[in-house]
Formats: structure tokens, sequence, C-alpha cells
């Protein structure tokens, strides 16, 4: 039985960030500052009530008799009581001989060519930490993007009106940043485990790290090109976030409509058609905030009854990089053409070349997480050096019929007297042959 530790982690997070949001609060309080302490209790409690809200879906606390739980989740303690029986769970395991265990039927990576399936026995209390650790894992995902994702632009962008960077808020900013890498590097494990969920998965630590420094560095970077560029188009920045909230929101759901199908029925039983509509809008509002900062390996197919989409799309991945990498690039050059005295002290071309560079160093650990640290690299049909090699043959393709197209306009733009010209030159060097050859023929006679 596996060590909790990534609910030790969650909980970590959690209340350092709660806490620490408090306290700016009550220092822009202190200040005067009412917009900013506005803002930064938004963000720090409407996750708060989000995570409370998903733990008490997942594990049906409505349809007990458990009063005790609900209290404390209403006074926002429900991560707490969670975390404590947890460990209650993982100490208590073993003494006591469970009356019945389950099996379940798991197939290992294969190897040769061959797959074996393999049985395992699951008792009650492992069964229960497995519930637990998935509950922890989805409420780290909503805390990272509906909270801390904000909640970091907020901040750097009040860091950068002010030109002040205090200890404390610099503090709460790295918390916030490693919540939003660990809530992206969640998203990704649990991706894994859905797609494949039939085998026996095991996360090296390598993939932990590649896949934590292609986070840090996508996150990193999108956030500051968005600070900045908000810093110097206050009113632009409005429609750049709603234009990218809107798009992630509504493509499943106009891929739900195309597909004509009916709203699954396997969320909830207890829930209507009005509740299952509502969960699957609050799914879509956390899948638009995560690509709203970075790439969600999580892709939702609402017509599906897991809601997920299986199917390793890498083209959908390739599109979502070209034009996000487009998207920073133009922001940043809008950012440079009306950069204020603020940025008197920086320099905005090496500052714009860093963030590109540091999107591109994301990229590239992505690739290489796919293309040799993936648990399931051996079930891709195709990799990811297959994928770059036909982009190159694509790209080949297309350059070499513009060449052919510019050589052949080049010959026609020829004038008239060009090709009398020609014709004359062709004419001598005819004459000219046929003297050589008269002369040689003599010779040799």
């Amino acid at each position: 039985m596996k060590f909790p530790g990534s609910v030790l982690v969650s909980l970590f997070l959690f209340v350092a960030e709660t806490a620490l949001a408090l306290y700016l609060s009550s220092t822009y309080s202190s200040a005067g500052d009412r917009i900013w302490q506005s803002l930064t209790l938004l963000f720090a409690l409407l996750p708060c009530v989000l995570v409370q809200f998903s733990l008490v879906f997942i594990h049906r606390d409505l349809s007990k008799d458990r009063p005790l739980v609900l209290l404390l989740h209403i006074l926002q303690l429900g991560p707490l009581v969670r975390c404590v029986e947890v460990f209650y769970i993982y100490f208590h395991a073993g003494r006591i001989e469970e009356p019945y265990v389950s099996i379940t039927k798991k197939r290992q990576m294969p190897k040769d060519g061959h797959s074996e399936e393999v049985e395992k026995e699951v008792g009650q209390a492992e069964g229960k930490l497995f519930t637990h650790r998935s509950a922890f894992s989805r409420a780290s995902v909503i805390q990272a993007f509906l909270g801390s994702a904000p909640q970091l632009t907020l901040q750097l962008y009040i860091c950068v009106l002010q030109q002040e960077m205090t200890a404390v808020r610099s503090i709460f900013m790295v918390l916030s940043l490693l919540s939003i890498v660990y809530g992206a590097l969640r998203c990704n494990i649990l991706a894994i485990k859905i797609k494949y969920d039939d085998y026996d998965i095991s996360v090296k630590p390598a993939a932990y790290l590649c896949i934590f420094l292609w986070r840090s560095f996508e996150i990193a970077t999108r956030v500051i090109v968005l600070v900045l560029f908000s810093s110097v188009l206050q009113i632009w920045i409005l429609p750049v976030v709603l234009v990218n909230f809107f798009a992630f929101f509504f493509h499943p759901w106009i891929l739900f409509w195309q597909s004509k199908c009916t709203l699954p029925e396997n969320i909830e039983k207890a829930l209507s058609k009005v509740g299952t509509a509502i969960v699957l809008c609050l799914l879509t509002f956390l899948y638009a905030g995560i690509n709203m900062f970075c790439w969600s390996a999580v892709q939702l197919k609402l017509n599906d009854s897991d809601l997920i989409d299986k199917s390793q799309n890498w083209y959908r991945l390739a599109l979502y990089y070209i034009v996000r990498f487009l998207e920073n690039a133009f922001l940043l050059l809008m950012w440079y053409m009306y950069k204020t005295d603020v940025y008197t002290y920086v320099c905005a071309p090496l500052l714009v070349l860093q963030l590109l560079i540091g999107y591109c160093i994301a990229v590239l650990f992505m690739l290489v997480f796919y293309q040799f640290c993936h648990p399931c690299k051996k079930l891709f049909s195709s990799n990811i050096s297959e994928g770059l090699a036909l982009c190159f043959k694509l790209f080949c393709y297309v350059c070499k019929p513009l060449a052919s197209s510019t050589s052949g306009e080049k010959a026609d733009l020829k004038t008239p007297d060009d090709t009398v010209n020609d014709a004359q030159d062709s004419c001598k060097a005819n004459e000219s042959y046929n003297g050589n050859a008269h002369q040689s023929v003599s010779s040799n006679a």
C-alpha cells in the first residue's frame, strides 16, 4: 500500500496558500487598497468553496448520515478532516482482517509484443485510500486553475504597478506557482490513468521531473506574458481573456451538439438532467480555466460515457502550441510597442527573447516526456519523432511548389527584347559550334 504523500502535498499547498491570501488581503485593507483586497479574497475563497463541494460530491456525503463532516466542510475544514481520515486508514490497514476483498484485473505493459493480464486483490482500506487520493487530485486541479492561477496573475500585476516586491508577496507567488504546476502534473497523471485504465501503470521519477519542468516553463511564461500585456493595455486584456475562455468552454459543447447525443447518465444516478447539465457546465468551466494557462492533458468528450477523449490526437496538441506561441509573441509585440516608463530599466528585447525561448523550452520538455518518459509510450500508434518527421516532410512539400512557382514567375517576367537576345545568343553559339566542327574535320583530313 502506497504512502499517501500526494494528500499531504495537496493539503499543505491548500492551507499555506489560503493563509497567505488572507494575510495579504489584511495588508491591502490596512493600506486602503480595497480593490486588491476584494480580488485577493475572491480568488482565495472561490476555489475553497469549489474544493469543499467536489470532496462532498465525490464521497457522496449528502446521501449519508454524517452531519459532523458536512459541518466541517461548511467551515472550510473539509480537507483537514479528510487528511486525518486518510492517515487513520493507512496506519490501521492490515491490523484487522477484512471480511472481503475485491479482485481487479490489470494488463501489464507489453513486452516483445505480448501483454499479460494480472489479477490483484484490493481490500476495503486500499479502495478507500484510492478514493481519497482521486478526490484530492481533483481538488488540487480545481485549486490550481480556479484559484492559484488568477491569484498569481493578480499579485504579479500588483508588483508591476507598485514596482515593489515584498517578502510575503514573493513567498505567496512562489506557492501559487507550485500549486499550479502541481495541479497540472496531477492533471497529466489523471489523464494517463483514465486513458489507459486497463493497464497497470507506474510513473517513474524521470517522468515526474519532465512534467514538472514542462509545466513550470509553460505556466510561468504564460502568466508573465499576460501580466506584461495587461500592464500597458488594460482594456484589451479583457477581450483576450474572454475569447480564450469561451473558445475552450464552448468547444466540447459544440462537438456534443453536433453528435446529437443525449446527456450521459453515469455521472450520478440521483442527478436529474438539470443536475447533470450543471455538473457538465462546471466541468467545462474548469477545462476552459486549465487551457487558459496551459495545455489540458484531459480532452473532454461529453457524448462519451467516460467524458474523456481517449484518442491520442497529436494534431490537436501541435495546433494548440503553435497558436499559443503565436499569441504569446503577438501579446509581447503589443507590450513592446506600448510599454510605459515603468519598464525604463528593463531590457525589453532581451525580455521578449527570454520569454519566447522559455516557452520553447517548455515544448522541448513536453516532447522529451512523450518520446522517452511516458509510462504508456509502448501503446502509442505513432510517436513524437514520427510526427516531427511527417511535419518536416509536409514543410518540404509546401516549400517545393513555392520554389518552382518563383522560378516560373522569373521566366515569365522576361521582356521580348530579352527573348530576341536569347535567340541571337543561341544562334551565335550554334554557328561557333558548327565552325569549330568544320575546323576539326578539315584538320583531321
